[in-house]
């Protein structure tokens, strides 16, 4: 029979469902089961695409004397992390504090009042290598909860959470210098031979190289911008990239990106799509764009779902194989595109007899230029091109008949707004309107629930039913996805939600005694720890991102309160990021734009007029950080619904009848502009 994971709607939950673990989802039941029968929590957390999660579960709760333990002596709970990122965060942060170390799959031993006195990552069903193994440990906690030493287990859970409580920092100023101090710390960890930072493991972390193009763009004379085009040329050379169906995956096991972690992210597309995009706009490199637009195509075509909304993950296993849906022998590749684009395909992706991967299997990477390859094959750049592209469509149509990986469903709020963000951003930067029509539908879809249920957002939704409510990263990142979008359609509808979504936000999270956002909602559950998140890992921080997203707001609406604001954020999170302040890039970023110098343009003119479009397109194709762009119609009820929504453009309008440009720098106008070519930022 299955547990009660089964009613679930999280894909992780149900993939546990049949266990002969009694679990249970996390909840008032589950709390009040633990309390009543005075038996610790076997708390869980993981989710559906976690490699080691899989292996935990098929080594011990798939089986029956592991159950039988944890049946017997533990109240047994499930979470899927991506749905309550609230519960993650403060038992990570306790399994770091007990251990040194944190992943997933997170595994903790808490009191009946969730108070966590173990905690770990993975365990072996028996001891190995070095690991304590999980039948040992449940037997000796559940002879020492269930004899004397009991009051010492609770002291113990006690104690941990009173020093993972946050405590509030001193409130001073954010040194401009942090961000030189952030150039310098990445620069000193940065691999000059491979790109990226740091040794193996690598993870990609975009908004890193998001911020060293504005210290490019501060700083030209830095090596900035080539720390980035190496490491953006490594990423999407390597094995990290897809090089048949598109996306990233997840990480790199290796320094030079060959052997990649195959679980794919929609944060992760989202972000770097951001980084290639805008290397491509201070650059000009049209591969950068090249890779952005792939990406979108994996997205959109396999990662989208019928209303528009996007889809969490997918696993890197198949067939109880990580890897196994990626990777080809040289045989593979002949048999799926013939003998003479298959050997081309093969030789350019380095897929060889003795393979790079497992089992003489091949992980398919670019290993030269397309034109160097031409030149050694006797071809022009064009035909190999082609002759490659054959073939990748040739093993795609192969690879869709083996067994997929499974596709978390989930639709995520917080990572769809950095979908939107990523779409109407490439939108902009590449003229490209049918990705800013994927923005507007998936936003549409996003805002209708939030529009169900009082203007607030849900965390995830799947097959209809929502999760439970956001939290704050949620609300950050569709607040920047519609900044976006607005930038890119000028559409006052999505000014307008990202308004009515901060005031949202600093109602549900603000900290009113000692400023920045909380994680979880006001009238949220009430759990051992109420943290604020501020370091930008895996994802950019949701106070980080809010301290951009209001000075952006600040300079789209002219809203100074909006400003001040993300001062006392700043503020609040100086003592922190000058602690390690490439821990905080995204707040940098912030920092950056609040430094200067800011750009207001705002262009009035017909937005069928072909001036004004040449307007918006050149604001909108370069790079320019620091900017707040708007479309302001000559005349008519946009012109007044924008002037009651950003004051400062009631008084501007066309000259002598033109379209015309205005551009203001750090509160000082320059004059109007009405010639396309004598623009300039």
């Amino acid at each position: 029979m299955p547990n009660a994971l089964a009613a679930e709607q999280s894909p992780y939950l149900r993939q546990h469902a049949d266990n002969p673990v009694d679990w249970l989802p996390w909840g008032p039941a589950a709390l009040a089961k633990a309390r009543d029968q005075q038996k610790p929590i076997f708390l869980s957390i993981g989710y559906a695409t976690c490699h080691w999660c899989h292996v935990m579960a098929h080594e011990s709760f798939e089986d029956q004397a592991v159950a039988d333990l944890l049946n017997q002596h533990y109240v047994a709970v499930k979470v899927d992390r991506e749905e309550r990122p609230d519960l993650d965060a403060i038992y990570m942060t306790a399994c770091q504090a007990l251990s040194g170390a944190g992943g997933w799959p997170l595994t903790a031993l808490l009191t009946p009042d969730g108070l966590p006195f173990i905690a770990g990552t993975y365990f072996p069903k028996t001891a190995r290598l070095g690991r304590p193994g999980l039948l040992e440990i449940l037997a000796e906690v559940a002879r020492r909860w269930n004899g004397p030493e009991r009051a010492r287990m609770i002291q113990a859970g006690q104690e941990v959470a009173r020093a993972i409580q946050p405590q509030a920092g001193p409130k001073t100023d954010l040194d401009p210098r942090a961000l030189g101090m952030a150039y310098s710390q990445l620069r000193q960890s940065f691999d000059d031979q491979f790109g990226g930072f740091g040794q193996a493991p690598k993870f990609p972390t975009p908004h890193n190289l998001l911020f060293l193009l504005r210290w490019q763009a501060r700083n030209p004379g830095s090596d900035a911008l080539a720390m980035v085009e190496k490491t953006l040329t490594a990423m999407a050379d390597g094995g990290l990239f897809d090089q048949v169906g598109f996306g990233f995956h997840r990480y790199s096991v290796d320094r030079p990106w060959l052997t990649p972690h195959f679980e794919k992210m929609l944060y992760d597309q989202a972000l770097l799509a951001m980084a290639y995009l805008e290397a491509h706009q201070l650059t000009g490199r049209e591969d950068f764009a090249a890779t952005a637009r792939q990406v979108f195509t994996y997205v959109l075509t396999r990662m989208t779902g019928p209303e528009g909304g996007f889809y969490a993950a997918e696993d890197a296993d198949s067939e109880g194989v990580e890897g196994k849906y990626y990777v080809w022998t040289p045989q593979e590749v002949l048999a799926a595109a013939g003998q003479a684009d298959g050997r081309l395909f093969n030789d350019f992706h380095g897929i060889t007899a003795d393979g790079n991967f497992e089992h003489g299997t091949s992980i398919p990477h670019r290993r030269q230029s397309l034109a160097d390859f031409a030149t050694q094959h006797g071809l022009d750049a064009d035909q190999a091109a082609q002759a490659l592209e054959r073939a990748r469509l040739a093993l795609l149509a192969a690879r869709q008949q083996r067994i997929p990986p499974l596709k978390d469903d989930k639709i995520i709020t917080a990572w769809n707004g950095l979908m939107i963000a990523a779409l109407a951003k490439a939108g902009q930067a590449l003229a490209d309107e049918a990705l800013t029509a994927a923005a507007a539908r998936a936003a549409t879809f996003i805002l209708q629930t939030a529009r169900a249920t009082g203007g607030r957002l849900a965390r995830s939704q799947r097959d209809g039913q929502a999760s439970g409510p956001g939290f704050l990263e949620d609300y950050a990142f569709m607040i920047w996805g519609l900044i976006e979008l607005f930038e890119a359609t000028f559409e006052l509808d999505h000014l307008e939600a990202a308004l009515e979504l901060t005031d949202k936000c600093c109602e549900l999270f603000w900290d009113e005694a000692d400023g920045g956002y909380f994680f979880s909602p006001a009238d949220g559950e009430k759990l051992i720890m109420r943290d604020k998140d501020d370091y930008d890992g895996a994802t950019p921080a949701g106070n980080s991102t809010m301290t951009l997203n209001l000075l952006r707001l600040a300079r789209l609406t002219g809203r100074r309160q909006l400003e001040d604001m993300a001062q006392q954020l700043m503020q609040t999170m100086a003592a922190q990021t000058m602690r390690l302040p490439m821990a905080h890039t995204m707040l940098l970023m912030a920092l950056d734009f609040a430094q200067g110098p800011t750009k207001e343009i705002v262009i009035c003119g017909a937005k069928n007029d072909p001036a004004a479009q040449a307007m918006i397109a050149k604001a909108q194709q370069k790079f320019i950080p620091a900017r707040a762009l708007l479309w302001r119609p000559p005349e008519g009820p946009e012109a007044a619904r924008l002037a009651a929504l950003a004051p400062f453009t009631a008084g501007m309008t066309t000259v002598g009848g033109r379209a015309t440009a205005y551009v203001c720098q750090d509160h000082v106008c320059a004059r109007p502009v009405t010639d396309p070519d004598e623009l300039r930022f």
